[in-house]
């Protein structure tokens, strides 16, 4: 059964740059194969993998609601297809785009059957990386759910951290069957403040690591260069490393 590890956190933070050294990390460390999970309406870690994206699962969930299934296929097998086509492969790793819906109505038999598909292509998978909406909508919307791991990314101001530990909760109060949730400080400039460490420590939240802010991973996210290009000796990727070694099994 596949590791499944949720990324959450607020916008800005540099979350989708996080999720794409994960799985930069995860190919490189042989824990493959990896899917990669878009679930941000604002689709960006294609850009982060140096991948182009044709196609979506909220383009054929609506297809299919509009009644655009051909004469002669069932609904299950057209979403079946679609979702196949959508599938962007790479070495070591795949990526699904979610996408988004287009209108108002009703999406529940193609939500049924979006989600028994990737029911179903997890299991070909050692390691399931989703990178989520920022903000909290995705974990209220339990679109984040049953997850091994879930990494709160924020960065290292005050309004960040609250954020972050908004998040945590809402996962613990909403019961979605987190195995276990980590914070990471992202583009960090100086080591988190002892009261910082006191709110998380009080919130019962563990603070993984910091990775420091970067100026090449910043020129790269500026160019529109993928991020999983970078140098593993890059210090933000190295920090990064670190982290994931400590924390993923």
């Amino acid at each position: 059964m596949a590791f499944s590890i949720a990324l959450a956190g607020k916008g800005g933070t540099g979350k989708t740059t996080v999720a794409g050294m994960l799985i930069k990390y995860l190919v490189a460390r042989g824990k493959t194969p990896v899917l990669a999970v878009d679930a941000d309406s604002n689709a960006n870690l294609n850009e982060v993998l140096g991948l182009a994206v044709k196609d979506t699962l909220g383009n054929a969930r609506e297809d299919m609601k509009k009644g655009k299934v051909p004469p002669g296929m069932t609904k299950d097998v057209f979403m079946s297809m679609r979702l196949e086509e959508a599938i962007v492969e790479e070495e070591g790793f795949d990526l699904v785009v979610m996408g988004q819906p287009e209108g108002a109505g009703c999406y529940c038999a193609a939500n049924t059957l979006l989600t028994g598909f990737l029911e179903r292509l997890v299991g070909n998978y050692s390691y399931v990386v989703m990178d989520n909406e920022a903000g909290m909508e995705h974990i209220s919307r339990l679109t984040t759910s049953n997850v091994d791991l879930l990494l709160i990314i924020t960065d290292s101001s005050r309004r960040g951290l609250q954020a972050g530990l908004r998040i945590n909760k809402l996962a613990k109060d909403l019961n979605i069957g987190v195995g276990k949730s980590y914070l990471i400080m992202n583009k960090v400039k100086e080591p988190p403040s002892p009261e910082a460490l006191e709110l998380l420590e009080k919130e019962g939240l563990e603070l993984a690591g910091t990775i420091p802010e970067d100026e090449t991973v910043y020129q790269f996210d500026f160019d529109g260069k993928p991020t999983i290009e970078i140098d593993e000796e890059n210090q933000a990727m190295k920090a990064a490393w670190e982290i994931f070694d400590r924390i993923i099994s």
